[in-house]
Parts: structure tokens; C-alpha cells; sequence
């Protein structure tokens, strides 16, 4: 075969991202007024980001505007959850993933500690009792 019996297609240059669809400075927004809240009332609060009509870009521009903060926490229960603190103390964009890491779940979740990693009190209860067996156990 010739050089010039190789056949040359030209393609289309692959599609760029999705502009900004404009619902992620709202939502940008509504996180600030979500916190504001949380101040004044004590009363915390969660966003299911994918039950917005966010688009990839979107997710982008709101996390690179978030930030990453010094909090990072790690769950691993039927799947990975994340739970990352923002730039923004009490913010948190809290990620479950199911087995195969796939994204089951996301949120932002606007609270001085997420919901998820706050112990509960029949955890506790059972740790008590450990404690006790171990007390018990030193003669």
C-alpha cells in the first residue's frame, strides 16, 4: 500500500465542555443564604446536587469556587463516601459512591459537622458497654 491509497477522514475536533448553564451561581447563592441561616438559627442544612439541573461545568466552577478546606473525611460502608470540608468552614460537599464508584449521591451540606460522621446514640450505647466489659475485665 502507497502513501496516498491510505484513506485520510477529517472529524470533527471533539465538542468542549457545556458552557455555565447559570444555576451554579444561584446555587453559589443559596449556599451563602443557607449558612447565613444556619447562623442566625442554628438550623443546618443539605442540597442534593444532583436533583439540580447542574451540568459538569457547573459542578467544576462550584467546586473550584468552594475550594478544598483542611477537613477530609473517609467512609467506607457498602461504598466510598467523602466528606470534604470547602474553603468555606461549615460547608461540606458530602459524595457516596456505591461499590463499583459509581456516584450514588451528592450534596452540599451546610453544618459545622456532617450528619453522616456525628455518632449516634445507640452507637454510643454499644460503646459504653464495651467500655464497661473492658473495666470489668481489669479486675
Amino acid at each position: 500500500m502507497k502513501l496516498k491509497d491510505i484513506p485520510v477522514v477529517a472529524m470533527d475536533a471533539p465538542i468542549s465542555a457545556a458552557p455555565l448553564s447559570g444555576h451554579a451561581s444561584v446555587l453559589l447563592r443559596e449556599i451563602a443564604e443557607r449558612v447565613r441561616h444556619w447562623i442566625e438559627t442554628g438550623e443546618t442544612a443539605t442540597i442534593d446536587l444532583l436533583a439540580m439541573p447542574l451540568n459538569a461545568t457547573d459542578l467544576d466552577w462550584l467546586r473550584e469556587r468552594l475550594g478544598t478546606g483542611e477537613i477530609r473525611i473517609t467512609l467506607d460502608a457498602d461504598g466510598e463516601s467523602t466528606l470534604n470540608e470547602t474553603n468555606c468552614p461549615g460547608v461540606w460537599w458530602v459524595m457516596h459512591h456505591n461499590p463499583n464508584g459509581g456516584v450514588m449521591s451528592a450534596f452540599i451540606e451546610v453544618a459545622p459537622v456532617p450528619e453522616l460522621v456525628k455518632a449516634h446514640r445507640d452507637d454510643v450505647q454499644g460503646g459504653l458497654e464495651r467500655l464497661e466489659w473492658l473495666i470489668t475485665d481489669l479486675g
